[in-house]
């Protein structure tokens, strides 16, 4: 029997499935990466790993004309979603699948970075989120979207009520960062997103303190998910 094989999309360098790949690779799956940079990414067929990971980043989905790839990754994903072929999205990822699947991003009203929880509905409670139920996880983003046609909301925070949605067993988008909190590329992120942290009224003591406090435990709540997830595929 051929390995299943999952491929991971960074947007940006410092945005990996950091804590997520554990759980990636227990569950069977031999992880490759590209990043959208590299000259290789806008040739290839998204719908041919058997599980695709999109990570974060600072970019909006709305800057299409900015950053060109953004047109030819929603093109080619929106091909693998018709196809109901395993696709997690976080942050931007999440973003991506929303607007692959007929939703809208756009700026939303504030700066939502630091460590909280999200508030799960009853289908959030019933799957894999139940693992990050009251579990302060990094929220790091200013944009939002419009829910897609036949989606679950799972999860919501008090600045934003679209934090996770999953279509089927095999769709997941997650807004939320519940893979980061052992990674020190934690320092990037913090170097790079001091407006960011401004608007949201926090600091770079304060970020640094809830993830050495808040982070390993957000890191074991994600993976439980990830885990879980993983094991429910149609």
């Amino acid at each position: 029997m051929a390995q299943k094989t999952a491929l991971i999309i960074r947007h940006v360098p410092y945005e990996g499935v950091a804590g997520f790949r554990a759980p990636i690779e227990a569950a069977g799956y031999e992880v490759d990466r590209i990043d959208v940079a590299d000259e290789r990414f806008s040739s290839l067929d998204l719908a041919e790993p058997d599980l695709l990971i999109m990570m974060g980043g600072p970019m909006g989905v709305y800057e299409q004309d900015r950053y060109p790839w953004i047109a030819c990754q929603l093109k080619r994903l929106a091909r693998r979603l018709e196809a109901n072929r395993p696709t997690l999205g976080v942050c931007f990822g999440a973003q991506m699948i929303a607007e692959a699947m007929g939703g809208k991003v756009f700026a939303g009203p504030a700066s939502e970075v630091g460590f909280h929880p999200v508030t799960l509905s009853t289908e959030g409670l019933a799957g894999p989120l139940r693992h990050v139920a009251e579990v302060p996880v990094l929220h790091w983003h200013g944009d939002t979207f419009t829910l897609p046609e036949n989606v679950e909301l799972l999860a919501s925070s008090p600045l934003y009520a679209h934090q996770a949605f999953r279509r089927g067993s095999n769709i997941l988008a997650l807004q939320f960062h519940a893979e980061m909190g052992l990674d020190p590329r934690i320092e990037a992120w913090i170097e790079g997103g001091q407006a960011a942290m401004a608007r949201a009224g926090t600091t770079e003591a304060r970020l640094r303190a809830d993830h050495d406090a808040l982070g390993p435990g957000a890191v074991t709540a994600g993976q439980a998910m990830i885990a879980e997830w993983l094991e429910g595929f149609d």
